[in-house]
């Protein structure tokens, strides 16, 4: 996945609480493959008139700003490719889905949790000003908003190396390629009677 350490982009501000991941991404959706484009599909069915992400003034936005319990609802991974394949790196809110959060850090997806009233100022700044800026450190774990206010953030230490080292799950596992490997040559030998054994040559 893409590594993640700074971000400076156009922030979009969504003022809608308990977005779940229905709404990210429509389960009728979810029978297609991710190269079909899951970023065409994120929040389908909320785009009516209105909605922030149709807004000229927010195009090419990477940061969303939206209220608390993101994420909630099913256990939807493919929530996480829709944000992602729509262009979004950081999502900003009080609280998010426990599953959704461990999801997006798997993908590259950075959740970035910060008080009720700290979130809600940044969206009306952002609902002042469309188009404006936000600065995301995660190194410094610093999130900078659009008057150059510096504001911390917490986050997993081992969320954090993953998201800058741009590691998923297999390449953590490929970073044990040689034990592994020693480990099945050992049990090969051991007990080869677990191999599989080759197909006969034509």
């Amino acid at each position: 996945m893409e590594p993640f350490v700074t971000l400076s982009a156009v922030a979009v501000p969504l003022d809608i609480a308990n977005i779940d991941t229905d709404q990210l991404l429509p389960a009728r959706f979810l029978r297609k493959p991710r190269s079909a484009g899951y970023g065409n599909f994120l929040f389908h069915d909320e785009r009516k008139a209105g909605f922030p992400l149709d807004d000229p003034a927010y195009t090419g936005a990477h940061i969303l700003v939206a209220d608390r319990n993101f994420g909630c609802g099913s256990s939807r991974e493919g929530a996480v490719y829709a944000l992602v394949d729509g262009g979004i790196r950081c999502v900003v809110a009080p609280s998010f889905g426990d599953i959704f959060a461990a999801n997006a850090a798997k993908n590259g997806l950075l959740t970035i949790s910060l008080p009720e009233d700290t979130v809600a100022e940044l969206r009306r700044r952002l609902q002042r000003t469309p188009g404006a800026s936000l600065t995301v450190d995660l190194p410094a774990q610093v999130l900078v908003d659009p008057d150059g206010t510096r504001i911390p953030f917490a986050i997993d230490p081992f969320k954090k190396e993953c998201l800058i080292a741009g590691l998923d799950d297999v390449a953590l596992t490929m970073q044990h390629r040689g034990d592994i490997d020693a480990f099945e040559a050992a049990d090969a030998t051991a007990r080869p009677w677990l191999v599989p054994a080759k197909p006969n040559a034509a």
